[in-house]
């Protein structure tokens, strides 16, 4: 037992000592926060290698092909790319911006009025809240850039398709003996 009552191994004593008596949580006397109860992962291990770029940072690979349009199928995935990062970077964004909301309208007010640090955590978290926003109309022009690409091109795609399927299958010939 130490001198504050309790003893040191003891699993509900925080790191500095202090033990609660009470097992109901008080948001006035500890600070609500906001922490989401989910994550988002993001899987690049079946896209092949990186880029000789990627490999000298660390091998770290990159959020984006290289800018190469020599094909439709280039240009496909280019904006794919494009539109997944940007969709995957809104939410963590947005994610963020709930969470400094939350930590922020914590911080009492210097001046002591009410709801003031709440005004306050909101002007700060706003502007993170406009740059998930644009990230999100990023993903939305991106996916509109491939369906333009895809109108506007359509007569030089479809001239080259019949050239993009598979050849047929060689027939036996029974009649040649």
């Amino acid at each position: 037992m130490t001198s504050r009552g309790f003893a040191a191994g003891d699993p509900y004593a925080g790191a500095s000592g202090f033990k609660s008596n009470s097992t109901k949580f008080n948001s006035k006397s500890f600070g609500a926060t906001f922490s989401p109860g989910f994550t988002v992962n993001v899987n690049t291990a079946g896209r092949g290698g990186g880029s000789p770029a990627a490999a000298h940072r660390g091998g770290s690979p990159e959020l984006l092909p290289p800018p190469e349009f020599t094909s439709p199928a280039q240009v496909r995935n280019y904006c794919n790319s494009l539109r997944a990062a940007a969709v995957t970077l809104a939410i963590e964004v947005a994610m963020g911006a709930e969470i400094l909301k939350g930590v922020l309208a914590a911080v009492p007010d210097p001046d002591g009025r009410l709801g003031a640090s709440r005004l306050r955590a909101h002007k700060v978290a706003r502007k993170l809240q406009r740059s998930g926003d644009a990230l999100r109309d990023a993903a939305k022009n991106a996916a509109a850039a491939y369906a333009s690409f895809q109108q506007e091109y359509e007569e030089e795609i479809n001239r080259v398709r019949h050239r993009a399927r598979r050849p047929q299958v060689p027939r036996m010939d029974w009649a040649q003996q």
